[in-house]
């Protein structure tokens, strides 16, 4: 009995490193770095959160200051009113919050008014003054229009033809082909129907998907385009005519596919004031090029 607790006293004497190498080996994990017979409490993974989050009160100019504000500089001070006022919930911080954004109403009124004198100084800037919205200007507009289209449509109907790529059990081709075919009539045009049915080889030719396509093609030339895929009304298949023989005969580049008939240089032609993208050729390392000035 005495060697036993003599055994036992020298045992909890042992340096501490001693006795941790010998809980390590026994499977005991990191209890020998406290010694062998410490014991702790595991501690929770779950972070503790504070009891409430705590939001700043913001730091409101005078008035005098914050109209030299820029907007995205007032709309995130308005935003951190906002989430002030919904966390304490007085009278004062509420009506702060109303107070920025009155002020920022009364910007924007201040900014439409003077945009207003603006398009009055500077008609070229004015959508009305290419785009009048009285009833009896807009029809003489877009008989102009009609004009201008049909005039440059007959004037390529040598150089261009209209393909309807269409199938026989295609319901839509049936409705298709006479708006096709009044094309011909009024443009001048040679068209063609083409039975994908009976010409398989087309398909994958000319990359037709769905019927019925219409395609315009140029004459001893590679160049075709696709201006409709499906049912088109007649001014939409018109109009796209006139855009496609426009750009592959170089009159127009692909910036100006919105721009319509009788509508160059002015202000829905996105080049009337010089190029707006990188690949157009007037743009040399980065300078512009023979372009013309901006109006004044």
């Amino acid at each position: 009995m005495t060697r036993l607790l003599t055994l036992a006293a020298a045992l909890l004497l042992l340096p501490v490193d001693v006795a941790g190498a010998q809980a390590t080996s026994s499977g005991a994990g990191d209890r020998g770095t406290r010694g062998y017979w410490w014991y702790e409490t595991p501690g929770s993974d779950v972070a503790q959160e504070a009891p409430y989050d705590a939001v700043p009160k913001p730091v409101i100019p005078p008035m005098v200051d914050l109209a030299r504000w820029s907007p995205p500089r007032i709309a995130k001070l308005i935003e951190q009113q906002r989430d002030y006022a919904a966390t304490v919930l007085t009278i004062d911080a509420v009506a702060d919050f109303w107070r920025l954004q009155d002020f920022a109403r009364r910007k924007a009124r201040a900014f439409a008014g003077v945009t207003q004198l603006a398009m009055l100084t500077h008609p070229e800037l004015n959508a009305r003054a290419a785009n009048p919205m009285v009833g009896e200007a807009r029809d003489a507009l877009g008989a102009h229009k009609d004009q201008v289209r049909r005039h440059y449509l007959r004037a390529h109907a040598g150089e261009f033809a209209l393909v309807m790529f269409a199938r026989e059990s295609c319901g839509y081709c049936k409705v298709q082909w006479p708006i096709v075919q009044r094309f011909q009539d009024e443009m001048g045009w040679q068209v063609s129907l083409m039975d994908l049915d009976r010409r398989t080889d087309l398909k994958q030719r000319f990359g037709v998907e769905v019927t019925p396509t219409t395609m315009i093609i140029r004459r001893n030339s590679p160049q075709r385009m696709v201006i409709a895929a499906g049912v088109e009304t007649y001014p939409n298949l018109a109009q796209m005519a006139y855009q496609a023989v426009r750009l592959l005969s170089g009159d127009i580049r692909p910036e100006q596919w919105l721009t319509g008939a009788g509508e160059e240089d002015g202000f829905f032609d996105a080049l009337a004031n010089g190029p707006v993208s990188s690949t157009d050729p007037r743009v040399i390392g980065g300078d512009l090029v023979n372009a013309p000035e901006p109006r004044p």
